[in-house]
């Protein structure tokens, strides 16, 4: 950038010393109306009534998501499960297959079935235990001073 001549005279008769950042105390002062109570009240409460209802708006569209995400969560789940159903009817069959040379076809069904059940009273005991970790998560008395249900 080409820098200013430096044999150009300052402008006569301009001075800046009046003027400071926009401050100009020879001006004549800005006044202006004063605002009636009742208007800023007004517009408080317009405010206040468009924050709410976009808080409303997203609580609503939060719980849309969750609706959305809780619908295929349940889709893929039960899809899952009954993968994990066949898998386990194959395994069971398996098992007893295998074990029916050895032990003969009714003990194997025997230990097969009884293996199972053991596999579905260690899923069930920590399936209460998760239970039991939504209900403390969800419970309105953190403290258990007094009855939820």
């Amino acid at each position: 950038m080409a820098s200013p001549d430096p044999e150009t005279p300052a402008p006569v008769g301009r001075s800046f010393d009046g003027i400071s950042h926009g401050y100009a105390p020879d001006a004549r002062p800005a006044t202006s109306e004063p605002v009636p109570l009742d208007q800023i009240a007004r517009d408080v409460v317009e405010n206040l009534s468009a924050t709410a209802k976009a808080e409303l708006a997203l609580i609503e569209a939060r719980g849309e998501l969750a609706l959305h995400g809780a619908t295929w969560s349940a889709a893929w789940g039960a899809v899952a499960a009954c993968a994990l159903g066949v898998a386990m009817l194959a395994l069971a069959f398996g098992a007893i297959l295998a074990l029916a040379p050895h032990t003969g076809a009714l003990l194997a069904t025997i230990i097969v079935v009884a293996v199972l059940l053991l596999i579905a009273a260690l899923a069930g005991w920590r399936a209460r235990r998760a239970y039991d970790d939504i209900r403390t998560a969800l419970r309105r008395d953190l403290v258990n001073e007094g009855v939820d249900d």
